[in-house]
């Protein structure tokens, strides 16, 4: 990828990023779904910081690519299996607009399997664990996941992107949307009952996604979609509702609960601590 396509399409995922992020601020300060327990200026910026770090690992992947001439993230991926036509949508005839329908879906079927994954494998859970021991839930606890685990998750997409030849328009479209969606469905927004009901039919909605977010085992083994909700659906692995309610309901991991997740060095070191981790109790990660 060009120098100025690196840079637009940073710029625009950025300006796209910057601008749901503050307008879901601004509906969970406007209506609320149940209060925060911990301080909102600390763990914002723990949050913040963990994003800007992953951000940074991604880049480093971006820099090393062109070093040795070896796609490391999607976007390069994506360009670099068009320019050798290889991957399965190059060698059948679809539309520019279906190619890059197909590119979101199949994406995020492959974070949904993705997150599956990281949750029944242990050296992914030890990553993965700690985005779940924020024990707060808004917009910024989606961008809660380990540098680690972001640069993994992009070496993952790649090898989709190859093999698929999914065009970069898509990939671009996709990360779009898969930020968006995934800070509206982490947001502490009390959205309409009535709306949500519909919204979740198609998409992933807070409600939804809160209850992956429990303490308790089988509701956090569940609810695994960012985007789609018809993944969690079609496997059956969704759950309507928290057994305790949304404003009753405990959030986190039951090991951390006493711990200091919107400290950024906890944060950080937490995979390799080593400690067991028990969601209800009752069964390890």
């Amino acid at each position: 990828m060009t120098t100025f396509g690196w840079v637009s399409d940073t710029v625009l995922r950025l300006g796209a990023f910057t601008c749901v992020l503050v307008a879901l601020i601004a509906l969970e300060f406007w209506t609320p779904r149940r209060p925060l327990s911990m301080n909102r200026l600390q763990r914002w910026t723990t949050n913040l910081s963990i994003i800007a770090l992953g951000s940074i690992v991604v880049r480093i992947l971006a820099v090393v690519a062109g070093w040795i001439a070896v796609p490391l993230v999607a976007m390069t991926a994506a360009v670099y299996a068009e320019t050798l036509q290889f991957g399965l949508l190059h060698q059948i005839s679809l539309p520019s607009w279906g190619k890059i329908l197909l590119a979101v879906i199949v994406l995020d079927f492959a974070v949904w399997l993705q997150h599956v994954v990281s949750h029944v494998w242990t050296p992914l859970w030890q990553l993965h664990k700690m985005h779940h021991a924020d024990r707060d839930f808004d917009a910024t606890t989606a961008l809660r996941f380990h540098p680690i685990e972001i640069g993994l998750s992009m070496l993952y997409k790649v090898v989709w992107v190859m093999l698929l030849g999914l065009p970069a328009a898509g990939v671009l479209v996709f990360e779009v949307v898969l930020n968006a969606t995934a800070m509206f469905n982490h947001s502490n927004w009390a959205m309409p009952l009535w709306l949500d009901r519909w919204v979740r039919i198609l998409l992933v909605t807070p409600d939804m996604h809160r209850v992956h977010h429990s303490v308790h085992k089988d509701e956090h083994d569940t609810n695994f979609g960012f985007c789609l909700s018809v993944w969690d659906r079609m496997f059956r692995s969704y759950t309507a509702q928290p057994r305790d309610g949304h404003v009753g309901m405990t959030l986190g991991l039951v090991a951390y609960q006493n711990e200091q997740p919107a400290e950024l060095a906890w944060s950080l070191t937490l995979p390799f601590k080593g400690r067991p981790v028990e969601a209800s109790g009752s069964s390890s990660k």
